[in-house]
């Protein structure tokens, strides 16, 4: 039998919104503001979505079952296989030590906080980001923050906001290229469109950074090597965007500026040192203020060992995410498994698609080419570097499991929602509502990519949602297509640091669990100031010359 989505199933679109909207409300909410267990606000939410859609939207309950077991299964590969194989990276590295050297030689770097963080969060970040995207910057980045000494509000949420200019590309332009792929965009003009309007915000985001962090004054001390940082990404990100593809974009972006601030960081350094791991102005108990002591002098070669399994993990990293290799990999073991009772049996209808539409239900097993598993090679690997034996090695995998088992019960969760929506069309009337704006429609249809990722968790799963809608409403509005398919990965971008996988990642990596309301809370602000920014820049692109003319055609 097959069910066609109902996008107002109450004939009145305000209602339907409003009881759309309840699923990611009751989460928020709970995570937000009740201080609810996050495992908990996760079932609290798929629970409220289940009922929404089965007894508001008519979805038969069998359906919405494996709607939401479907994401269940998407939360554990690969999101939940790369939570739990970067923390068992990182309990090796911590209970060897070499976590410890590691933090002493990023300091023989700098030992501001404020330069580190950059080198870290934003560089380092954007490398991952490229390489592997889903989660892999944020868990890579967070832990290495945590063991530097910044405290767990700090590492998580400056994280976060860290991790926004190189997702609208991703790992290896997975977005942009599924996004011209689904719904037909010009590939190379949505490339470089994108690339126009991150570009401006990639010079943006290194000082909303640290002045998240350190604050006006701190921000202004250490302004010289933002704008090296700044530049050195934003420049790199529009030449590749615009002249060679999606691609490499945020790799090629990131090592750019990661060398150019190490290079300009040996030739300068602020007049005060910010030793500070907390943020500006925060004193309680949890953020309290510690001190760096003095630096250890380590040799040569106990820097190396140190530094071996992230420089194997990066290399890992890079590997699985070549198209080539996952292909390869994919070869060899990838079954896939059609949903029994959802596969093709539910249909998307406009003014959604020109023509009814068929929504596939299909798992795919890739556990070879999955990102994770490259990283438990990696850690593998890095282990007998370290000069574990194999019995070590799988008693501390087994307390590495133990460690986040809520966090990957969240996971699976919030996916199993956010999978549902997709399916019951719950997340269509949102996007329906803001493709009502008019002539406002490039910011709230820049709003509508940034909602996509914070529901999702993917920049890629937006792209597939609203990808389309946006291109209708656009050719109906006599926008560009192009800028408005932009606008909802570039926005999106913004709604990466609230969706709850991304917190729920970063709560893990630094190990502040049960405190994901508190990283909610921090980052919902600067989310949606930098989405309403980007809706600013895209409506200016649409009607104010010269803006008009950034926009590919």
């Amino acid at each position: 039998m097959i069910w066609q989505q109902i996008y107002d199933p109450f004939g009145n679109m305000v209602i339907s919104t409003l009881l759309a909207a309840v699923p990611v409300a009751v989460m928020l909410i709970c995570l937000g503001f009740l201080h609810i267990k996050a495992h908990i606000a996760a079932g609290l939410g798929l629970v409220s979505a289940l009922a929404i859609a089965i007894l508001g939207y008519g979805m038969p309950a069998e359906m919405a079952g494996k709607a939401a077991l479907l994401g269940g299964f998407t939360g554990l590969l690969p999101i939940g296989w790369i939570v739990l194989n970067i923390i068992f990276l990182q309990q090796l590295a911590e209970q060897n030590g070499s976590f410890k050297i590691l933090q002493d030689s990023l300091s023989g770097i700098t030992r501001d906080r404020r330069l580190q963080l950059l080198l870290i969060a934003f560089c380092f970040g954007a490398f991952f980001e490229g390489a592997a995207g889903f989660g892999t910057p944020v868990a890579v980045t967070a832990g290495i923050l945590i063991g530097l000494g910044f405290s767990p509000l700090a590492a998580s949420g400056l994280t976060l906001i860290a991790n926004t200019a190189p997702v609208a590309f991703g790992a290896l332009g997975t977005p942009v290229l599924t996004l011209a792929k689904v719904h037909g965009y010009d590939l190379n003009a949505v490339t470089a469109t994108i690339g126009t309007q991150l570009a401006f915000f990639s010079l943006l985001i290194p000082f909303w950074l640290v002045w998240a962090f350190a604050g006006r004054r701190g921000m202004m001390q250490v302004w010289p090597a933002i704008l090296v940082t700044a530049v050195s990404f934003a420049v790199p990100e529009y030449l590749v965007s615009n002249f060679m593809g999606p691609e490499l974009v945020g790799i090629i972006s990131a090592i750019i500026s990661m060398a150019s601030l190490i290079g300009f960081l040996r030739v300068w350094q602020p007049k005060e040192i910010w030793t500070s791991v907390s943020l500006a102005g925060r004193t309680s108990e949890e953020e309290a203020t510690l001190e760096s002591g003095p630096i250890t002098q380590h040799s040569v070669g106990e820097m190396v060992r140190a530094w071996m399994p992230w420089a194997i993990l990066t290399v890992f990293v890079f590997i699985w995410g070549l198209p080539v290799v996952k292909t390869y990999l994919n070869s060899l073991f990838a079954p896939t498994f059609p949903m029994s009772g959802l596969h093709l049996l539910v249909e998307k209808v406009a003014p959604v698609v020109p023509k009814p539409t068929k929504e596939a239900a299909v798992y795919t097993l890739n556990l070879l080419s999955a990102t994770g598993t490259g990283i438990l090679l990696a850690s593998i690997v890095g282990a007998l570097v370290m000069n574990y034996k194999l019995v070590q090695i799988v008693v501390v995998y087994l307390r590495t499991f133990w460690l986040v088992r809520y966090s990957l019960a969240t996971i699976v969760l919030m996916l199993g929602l956010g999978t549902l929506t997709r399916y019951s069309g719950t997340d269509t009337t949102l996007g329906l509502a803001f493709a009502n704006s008019g002539v406002l429609y490039p910011f709230f249809g820049t709003l509508m990519g940034w909602i996509g990722v914070a529901m999702t968790g993917s920049d890629t799963a937006a792209n597939v949602l609203f990808g389309g809608m946006q291109k209708v409403a656009a050719e109906q509005l006599g926008l560009s297509a192009n800028l408005m398919g932009a606008a909802n990965s570039a926005g999106g971008v913004m709604g990466k640091m609230i969706d709850a996988q991304s917190i729920v990642v970063a709560s893990t990596a630094t190990k502040w669990f049960n405190h994901e309301g508190d990283i909610l809370r921090f980052v919902f602000f600067h989310s949606i100031a930098l989405a309403c920014l980007v809706g600013v820049f895209v409506t200016l692109e649409a009607y104010v010359w010269p803006f008009t003319l950034l926009v590919a055609k």
